[in-house]
């Protein structure tokens, strides 16, 4: 019965999300569709993502392994964070003092360019990666995608470091982050310590 509820609340979940769209999202879109124009984008966000570089680094490869790599994520779902921090919907006085200075068409720029970038696979213990693989499987791939690539609502997990990933899916499980959520705190009740770091060492290694 639980897992019929957790499945079902999982594509209800995911099917609603992917029908929202911001104003700033669809910018990103529309950029997006013209070449020139997203070139043109890309490099006036690498200027303008200056002050992201010290904690998130320059190509999106976090600096600090408890930051998330902004590096490949999807740009739409990034302006749509950039938004949130800079309306107070995400907490951190930190990125909220930042973010609260930029300009609309920065904050597009900003996330096309980080959204540009590659990021490359960490490394993982590969004793990890099997039981990492079956548990993703079987709790996040509905949203996160069989790549853990994400899309415009649903974040990128692939090639994350290991101690972030860590950090959120045991918040998530805990209670304990600032960002609760339903879904994941359902979806990562069972998990223990051990399945965590599994789940971490798979993510990881994905490209």
């Amino acid at each position: 019965m639980r897992a019929w509820f957790l499945a079902a609340a999982v594509m209800a979940f995911c099917g609603g999300a992917a029908a929202q769209q911001t104003p700033l999202q669809d910018k990103v879109k529309a950029v997006q569709a013209d070449p020139a124009a997203l070139k043109q984008a890309i490099e006036a966000g690498q200027k303008a993502a200056f002050f992201c570089f010290n904690c998130h680094g320059d190509s999106g490869i976090s600096k600090i392994p408890e930051v998330p790599n902004l590096g490949g994520q999807n740009p739409a779902y990034l302006v749509e964070q950039i938004r949130k921090f800079g309306s107070g919907e995400r907490k951190d006085q930190f990125m909220q003092g930042l973010i609260k200075v930029l300009k609309d068409e920065e904050r597009v720029q900003i996330a096309l360019y980080f959204g540009s970038q590659t990021v490359a696979p960490g490394k993982a213990d590969p004793a990890q990666v099997a039981r990492g693989k079956e548990l993703f499987t079987k709790l996040c791939v509905r949203c996160h995608g069989e790549a853990a690539r994400g899309d415009a609502t649903i974040p990128r997990l692939a090639g994350q470091q290991i101690p972030y990933l860590q950090t959120s899916i045991t918040r998530y499980r805990d209670g304990t982050g600032i960002r609760n959520n339903q879904l994941m705190a359902i979806a990562t009740a069972t998990l223990k310590n051990e399945d965590i770091k599994a789940v971490a060492n798979y993510l990881t290694q994905l490209p």
